[in-house]
């Protein structure tokens, strides 16, 4: 049986958790329902936050720390999709948001990109660095 977790780490269990959730409903709610097709990078982004909500809630469920290994492996993939695609959003990479096609969604386009007024690449890499700073707080609890 895994060892069971300290207040502290459950709550920052929960906490990522939630984040991931607020990230995948939000993601779900931008693309379903204001109807703003996600770009490829958006899609690996995505493809790295949706399971993090179904690991992180069984293991918040079950006061599980082993979780902590599978969560960390997608959300540093998640980020590093996240920190490139900020870096190209800002500018910073000189090169166009790729890959976008001229039928498709654009990532060049600031107001699809923006949620009140914040950068959506830039929302990902927040919750994904959240996610990451609530996950270190398991270190320490090993299954």
């Amino acid at each position: 049986m895994p060892d069971t977790l300290d207040t502290r780490a459950q709550t920052a269990l929960l906490l990522a958790f939630l984040i991931a959730l607020a990230a995948t409903l939000g993601a779900l709610f931008i693309g379903e329902v204001l109807g703003r097709m996600p770009c490829t990078l958006c899609w690996y982004q995505r493809i790295a936050m949706f399971p993090l909500v179904v690991i992180l809630g069984i293991a918040a469920l079950r006061d599980d720390p082993s979780a902590r290994f599978p969560a960390v492996i997608l959300s540093l993939a998640g980020l590093a999709v996240a920190i490139w695609h900020s870096g190209l959003y800002a500018g910073i990479i000189p090169q166009a948001i790729a890959p976008c096609t001229k039928d498709g969604p654009s990532c060049t386009d600031a107001a699809a990109q923006t949620v009140l007024g914040l950068p959506l690449p830039y929302l990902s890499l927040l919750a994904f660095a959240a996610i990451l700073a609530c996950l270190s707080q398991l270190k320490g609890n090993r299954a």
